[in-house]
């Protein structure tokens, strides 16, 4: 089963920084789930909130701000404590970042129509330019940005970010072409898995902190889990993999 850092490591670190990213790249983890914006010069910048409050103690959006500007607003608010000043970053940071990542969730927040336009033609761009159509799934709630970025390029992965259990979850992404099915974790089971994966569809699930709620998920036959804490959880299988590898006979 695959482990996606949440945000970079948001129980780990201040989350959609540089340094969560840093850090759980630095303890092995090599896929990442994050959250893309569009700043006031139509850049992609990695923030979750349509608002700058909660991790910043500032006003207005992101949209309000270029991306140079959104760099230096420190981004250590209400969040994992850091001794270090962390700003709103670039999608280009975090990709310089950690380069040898294998597979990233780039999830689009619901925008105005004119914004998510911009963003989706800067995004499918990006991905064209880096050829990192086999690195990558543009995730969304938004059913209007799954069919954009297929009407841009067919080729590029595409998930559904399933919140409720109606409509069926399956039926959507089916609908709108994905490959991926990102689904809250309290709405799996085993019968949803089977269909999803019958169905060709990478299922993954949000957001999942405890062990044990993720080894019933590992049960279940889940794809790939995205948690807040990616590095400990990775830590959690490498030493149980270890400890079912059989000794050698001297």
């Amino acid at each position: 089963m695959i482990i996606y850092g949440h945000r970079g490591a948001m129980g780990e670190a201040p989350e959609n920084t540089l340094s969560g990213f840093e850090l759980a790249y630095r303890h092995g983890i090599r896929h990442f789930e994050l959250d893309i914006r569009l700043s006031a010069d139509g850049e992609l910048v990695v923030i979750h909130d349509p608002t700058l409050e909660r991790t910043t103690g500032r006003k207005g959006k992101p949209s309000d701000y270029t991306a140079a500007e959104l760099a230096e607003i420190d981004a250590r608010k209400n969040v994992k404590p850091w001794s270090e000043f962390q700003g709103i970053p670039r999608l280009t940071d975090i990709l310089e970042a950690v380069p040898e990542t294998v597979h990233f969730q780039f999830e689009v927040k619901t925008d105005y129509k004119d914004r998510l336009n911009i963003l989706c033609n800067r995004l499918v761009e990006l991905i064209q330019r880096r050829q990192f159509h086999d690195r990558c799934a543009i995730t969304s709630s938004n059913t209007w940005v799954l069919k954009e970025v297929k009407r841009r390029d067919e080729t590029i992965a595409t998930g559904f970010v399933a919140e409720n259990r109606f409509p069926n979850p399956v039926d959507t992404a089916i609908k709108h072409g994905c490959s991926y099915l990102c689904i809250n974790w309290p709405l799996v089971n085993r019968a949803l898995v089977v269909n999803a994966q019958a169905k060709n569809l990478h299922v993954s699930c949000w957001t999942v902190n405890r062990i044990h709620d993720i080894l019933e998920l590992e049960k279940a036959g889940v794809d790939s889990v995205i948690t807040n804490f990616p590095n400990s959880t990775l830590t959690y299988f490498d030493n149980r993999t270890k400890l079912q590898v059989p000794h050698p006979v001297e």
